[in-house]
């Protein structure tokens, strides 16, 4: 039995915080979730806050991984994000949006690009 949509993405959000991690970031949160939107990484990288999108793909028939983020998803993403900020008293930090986007065919090592305030 293959394994589940929910089990893929979280295998590309481990990949991502590793990636991240890796470059000396901190990792705050992992799917944070206001009303029906969400945010699948939070982090700080010096001096932001950022809100992580992660898109995580087996092959690119359709696309990139990074060409699956709609304006919908943006709005949500910016939703979630105000409402992590208002949670914890932090609405006058400096954030930023960043896309890791994620292709690994079977076993191979994941191909990763970083996408670095998207959002504006």
């Amino acid at each position: 039995m293959g394994k589940t949509t929910k089990e893929i993405g979280n295998h590309g959000e481990d990949i991502a915080a590793a990636y991240l991690e890796s470059k000396d970031w901190l990792i705050f949160d992992r799917n944070y979730f206001f009303e029906k939107a969400e945010v699948d990484l939070v982090a700080t990288d010096r001096n932001y806050i950022v809100f992580v999108e992660v898109k995580y793909r087996t092959n690119t028939h359709f696309g990139e991984p990074e060409d699956f983020i709609t304006p919908k998803k943006e709005e949500n993403i910016r939703k979630a994000s105000e409402a992590w900020l208002y949670e914890r008293k932090m609405e006058t930090a400096v954030a930023r949006f960043d896309v890791i986007s994620i292709t690994q065919k079977g076993n191979s090592a994941p191909i990763i690009k970083h996408f670095k305030d998207v959002f504006r």
